[in-house]
């Protein structure tokens, strides 16, 4: 009886962890993206959605991280090339900030 509640209260703690990874996600896209890719990631002039993005759907976590922590120049989108002139800039994020980010990101295209 005891392990089924301590295993009951160790999924309710995880649920909960989750839960604020994906907040976490959400303020920080807020604070660090919605300036160049608008709010909920639906786009701009300056930059091209991550909502109903195929790239950010089909693409491996670890290669959206590469490009939120490096950045890109505008010559290497691979969406609607010459439209965006500006890049990406690098982004001096902790590893946990960069995985929340990018689960915001694929929860965009869910």
């Amino acid at each position: 009886m005891r392990r089924l509640v301590g295993a009951g209260v160790v999924a309710v703690g995880l649920a909960f962890a989750g839960s604020a990874l994906a907040a976490d996600g959400a303020a920080l896209y807020k604070s660090k993206c919605t300036a160049c890719h608008g709010a909920e990631g639906a786009g701009s002039a300056m930059a091209p959605a991550h909502k109903g993005n195929d790239w950010v759907k089909t693409t491996k976590d670890a290669d959206i991280a590469t490009v939120i922590k490096n950045g890109r120049p505008a010559a290497q989108t691979r969406f609607d090339k010459g439209k965006y002139t500006i890049g990406m800039p690098a982004n001096k994020l902790a590893d946990d900030e960069v995985s929340a980010l990018v689960t915001y990101m694929k929860g965009l295209n869910k």
